[in-house]
């Protein structure tokens, strides 16, 4: 289950961003915030990223430091 989640993670913010390079730090970092805020998002399209996001201020301040650098614009 954990390696089908960090997959499914990393395949997801690859597709957001094709520039991305995620780390099993990076996923390891969001993973509680993912699950937390992010569980019902649809993947794809940027939506789980976007998700993480909307939610910067509530996500632990490593989270928040890959959100930002992972973030467009």
């Amino acid at each position: 289950m954990r390696i089908a989640f960090s997959v499914l993670f990393l395949a997801t913010q690859l597709t957001a961003n094709a520039a991305m390079a995620q780390t099993a730090a990076e996923r390891e970092a969001c993973k509680a915030d993912y699950e937390k805020f992010c569980t019902g998002v649809e993947q794809g399209g940027g939506r789980i990223i976007k998700c993480l996001n909307d939610h910067l201020s509530e996500l632990t301040p490593e989270c928040q430091k890959v959100v930002k650098a992972n973030s467009p614009g």
